[in-house]
C-alpha cells in the first residue's frame, strides 16, 4: 500500500532529529532564534495593538512562560496568544521570499511556550523543532497552485499555523498518528479572511500571528491527550488544500528533498520594520538619495514601478499616501519610500503617531506615484524599479531583482546581531548592553544549551 501525502509528512515530522539536519537547517535556526525573540521583545515596548492580548493572557492566570519582553508570566496557551501577537506587531520579523509566507511568526512563540511548559528542553530539541515547522510552513506555501486569495483568504498566518503545529508536534515527540490528529486540529480553528488586507480601522494585520500560533499550542496538547483527527488533512476531499486552494497544489513540492533539505536555510532577514514587498522601495530610495545627494526639497514626484503582489501595497492610493495606523504604514509603499527619502532611514521608531502625522513625509508620500509592471528580471513581490523626477527636470533611475536581505545579499552576522540588540533595548522590559549581549550569545549557542526555558527568567 503506497503511503499518503499524509503519511510521509507526519512521518517525517515525528522522526526528524538533530542529527540528521543539514549544516545550512542549523544555521538557519540560530538565525531565526535570534531574530525572533528579539522582534519579539522590541513589540512588547512598541506595539499598543498587543495591550489586550497580553492582558488576556495575564488574566488567565500565572504560570511557568514569559511573554517575552515584560516581566509577566503566564500560563502556555495565554504565551502563545500574546507572544504570537508580538511577533508580526511591528512587522520586523524573517520572510520566505519565494511563497507567501512568515514561517516562523507563530512557530517561536509556540516553542517557547513549550520550552517553558515541558521542560527541560535542550537546544538541540529546540532548534531542530524550528527547522521542522519552519520548513513545513514554506513547502505548504510552494506548493500551492491556485493562490489562496482568489478564495478570499489571506495565506500567511494560515500557512504559518501548520508549520508551528508541525514543529511543536516534533519537539513533544508524537507519534506520526498523533502529529496527524494535530494538522487535523489545526485544520479546525485556523483561518484568517482577505478582509484582514482591506479594513482601514483594524489593526489585526499586526496581531494576527496570536490566532495560529494559539491554535497549534492547543492542537498538539489536544493531539497528545488522544484527540483523533482525520486520515488525510492536507490532501483529503475537504481537507486543507481543496479548502483553501481549490485542490490545486503540486505534492512534490511537499516532499522533494524531504528530510534533506530545509528551506529555513533560505530565509530573508529583514534590514527593515515593514512589510516585505516595500523594501526594494526603500533600498532604491536610500542608495539613489545618497549617491547622487537628492535633497527631498528637490524632488518632484517618484515613479515606483511594482508587480501585481505588490500592488496591495499602493492600493487604494490615497491610503497608501496618508495611512492611519502603524500597520498600514508598514504595508505602504509610498509611505515607506517617504521616510526613506526624508528621513535617510526606516526605523523601529518612524511609524509612531508623530510619524504618521509628519507634514514633510505624508507631502512627500503624495508625490510618489505607482505603475503597475513586471519584469522577469525582478522577483515577485520583492524586486521592482523606481525613477526621481527632480525639479531641474532631470530624474535617476534604479530597479532591484531582489531586497537587501534575501539569501543571494543576506545580512551579515554583525548586523544581524546589531538588530537583536537594537530590538531588545525596545523591550517593555529592556535589557542592557552587556545582558542583551549574553543572551545573544546564548541564542546563537541553542545547541550548547541543556534547558532553553531557563534564558527567560525574570530579571526583576
Amino acid at each position: 500500500m503506497t503511503d499518503s501525502l499524509s503519511d510521509l509528512l507526519c512521518r517525517h515530522i515525528a522522526t526528524a532529529r538533530w542529527e540528521t539536519l543539514p549544516d545550512l537547517a542549523r544555521e538557519g535556526a540560530r538565525s531565526v532564534a535570534l531574530d525572533a525573540i528579539g522582534v519579539i521583545h522590541a513589540a512588547s515596548g512598541l506595539a499598543p495593538e498587543a495591550a489586550p492580548f497580553i492582558a488576556l493572557a495575564r488574566a488567565n492566570g500565572a504560570g511557568p512562560c514569559a511573554i517575552i519582553g515584560t516581566q509577566h508570566r503566564v500560563q502556555p496557551i495565554g504565551a502563545a496568544l500574546a507572544n504570537g501577537a508580538l511577533a508580526h506587531a511591528v512587522d520586523y520579523e524573517d520572510a520566505f521570499d519565494r511563497a507567501p509566507a512568515h514561517p516562523n511568526a507563530s512557530l517561536v512563540p509556540v516553542l517557547l511556550a513549550l520550552a517553558q511548559s515541558e521542560g527541560p528542553v535542550d537546544g538541540r530539541r529546540f532548534l531542530t523543532a524550528l527547522a521542522v515547522g519552519g520548513d513545513v510552513a514554506c513547502r505548504i506555501a510552494l506548493s500551492l497552485r491556485q493562490p489562496m486569495e482568489q478564495g478570499g483568504w489571506y495565506p500567511p498566518p494560515i500557512v504559518a499555523a501548520f508549520g508551528a503545529v508541525a514543529g511543536a508536534a516534533n519537539l513533544l515527540g508524537l507519534s506520526p498518528q498523533q502529529t496527524r490528529d494535530a494538522l487535523s486540529l489545526t485544520l479546525c480553528q485556523v483561518t484568517m479572511p482577505g478582509e484582514i488586507k482591506h479594513s482601514r480601522r483594524t489593526t489585526l494585520r499586526a496581531v494576527r500571528e496570536a490566532f495560529p500560533a494559539q491554535a497549534a499550542l492547543t492542537s498538539v496538547l489536544l493531539a497528545r491527550e488522544g484527540v483523533p483527527g482525520f486520515e488525510e488533512p492536507l490532501e483529503g476531499k475537504s481537507a486543507f488544500f481543496a479548502l483553501y486552494a481549490g485542490g490545486q497544489f503540486d505534492p512534490a513540492d511537499l516532499t522533494d528533498g524531504l528530510g534533506v533539505h530545509y528551506w529555513g536555510g533560505e530565509l530573508t532577514f529583514k534590514p527593515w520594520p515593514s512589510c516585505r514587498g516595500t523594501h526594494p522601495f526603500i533600498e532604491m530610495a536610500l542608495d539613489l538619495s545618497a549617491r547622487h545627494g537628492i535633497a527631498p526639497s528637490v524632488i518632484e514626484r517618484v515613479e515606483v514601478s511594482v508587480d501585481g503582489i505588490q500592488s496591495m501595497l499602493v492600493d487604494p492610493l490615497a491610503r497608501k499616501q496618508a495611512p492611519e495606523t502603524a500597520i498600514d504604514a508598514k504595508f505602504s509603499v509610498p509611505f515607506t519610500t517617504a521616510l526613506a527619502l526624508v528621513r535617510g532611514a526606516v526605523r523601529l521608531e518612524d511609524f509612531d503617531a508623530a510619524s504618521l502625522a509628519d507634514p514633510e513625509v505624508l507631502a512627500m508620500a503624495a508625490r510618489i506615484q505607482p505603475l503597475l509592471e513586471h519584469r522577469p528580471e525582478w522577483q515577485p513581490g520583492v524586486g521592482g524599479a523606481m525613477r526621481i523626477m527632480l525639479t531641474n527636470g532631470e530624474s535617476r533611475h534604479a530597479w532591484l531583482k531582489n531586497a537587501l536581505g534575501c539569501p543571494t545579499r543576506p545580512l551579515p552576522p554583525s548586523a544581524q546581531r546589531a538588530k537583536f540588540v537594537d530590538c531588545v533595548d525596545r523591550a517593555a522590559s529592556p535589557l542592557k548592553p552587556d545582558a542583551a549581549d549574553r543572551l545573544a550569545d546564548a541564542i546563537l549557542g541553542l545547541d550548547l544549551l541543556d534547558d532553553v526555558g531557563a534564558l527567560f527568567q525574570p530579571t526583576g
